[in-house]
């Protein structure tokens, strides 16, 4: 069960240090402009979520946008809850449960869920007991005003065991409001590079190219990830056969990549690549909407349908 304890106090600014590897995209442009423009105003409202460091710092938690507006308005402190006795692993879900009760799982980018459903999904098989107890506890130290389009269910989920994988996918299914391969994706894509992952929430990878690359070695995701830097494109067969080579044999080398991104793929003389003419596009999108936009638009839609979701 939870052990941990938790104060209320001003912390000072200068001795925060943030999450390692924050996975989640910081306030940045306007969005951050008007943050830092209402603290230096209004203060800082909402404390942050801190724990304390084995050299006198406090690691950030949650309210990493919240220190960066205050540290911009020039403020010497701000409010935070010091939490005490957590692991990493409870600290890893403090950061992705905050994250959700304050944003909607919808607007997330594609890495930003793989690491929520990650965490939950480690919380749920490994660590019973506490999960209910801890997301309970960062509800109330949060805003109560928050909205939370996303809540999770307390039906004994946290009593799962580890052998039933399934049955924790199709918990966590319902939870998100996606289907079991969906959630299985989502959690192998957080086994990417940080680059690969940059590239899939920029649409330069697939979701399907994304999991499969999610196979390979990180030495060897480092290669993919270098040909996609130098232009190449990677498909969904290409990246399957990667995969399926990476399967027999025990490493990928440079040559295998070259080899395999040198087939042309199937789908570029595909009739189905022109399923979309002008009648059909004039019928969905307006005139004012750029390529990118229609692009963007009937990649989501598409993704939506052959995902499943649930809701």
């Amino acid at each position: 069960m939870l052990k941990s304890t938790h104060e209320y106090q001003e912390i000072s600014i200068d001795s925060l240090v943030p999450f390692p590897n924050h996975p989640f995209k910081l306030y940045e442009g306007q969005l951050f402009k008007d943050m830092a423009e209402s603290v230096r105003t209004n203060g800082v409202h909402t404390p942050i979520i801190v724990r304390p460091t084995a050299d006198d710092k406090y690691e950030i938690l949650s309210g990493h946008n919240r220190t960066a507006a205050a540290k911009d308005a020039e403020h010497a402190t701000i409010p935070a809850i010091v939490r005490k006795g957590l692991s990493d692993e409870e600290a890893l879900l403090v950061v992705t449960e905050s994250n959700l009760i304050q944003r909607s799982f919808a607007d997330m980018l594609h890495s930003e869920r793989s690491v929520v459903l990650a965490a939950h999904y480690k919380a749920i098989v490994q660590k019973s007991g506490y999960r209910n107890d801890l997301i309970k506890e960062i509800e109330e130290m949060i805003d109560p005003a928050s909205k939370r389009k996303t809540k999770a269910k307390s039906d004994g989920q946290t009593s799962t065991p580890s052998g039933r994988r399934s049955d924790t996918r199709d918990k966590l299914g319902e939870q998100y409001c996606l289907s079991k391969n969906t959630i299985a994706r989502y959690l192998r894509v957080d086994k990417l590079i940080p680059e690969l992952k940059q590239r899939l929430d920029t649409d330069d990878i697939g979701m399907r190219v994304a999991e499969a690359l999610s196979y390979l070695s990180k030495r060897e995701q480092a290669i993919a990830e270098k040909r996609l830097s130098e232009g190449h494109k990677i498909s969904m067969k290409q990246a399957e056969k990667l995969k399926k080579v990476r399967k027999k044999n025990t490493t990928l080398n440079e040559a295998d990549f070259d080899s395999i991104l040198a087939e042309k793929p199937a789908f570029a003389n595909n009739p189905k690549s022109k399923v979309f003419n002008s009648e059909v596009l004039a019928k969905y999108f307006s005139s004012e909407q750029s390529e990118d936009e229609i692009k963007k638009a009937v990649k989501e839609a598409v993704y939506q349908f052959l995902t499943n979701r649930k809701c």
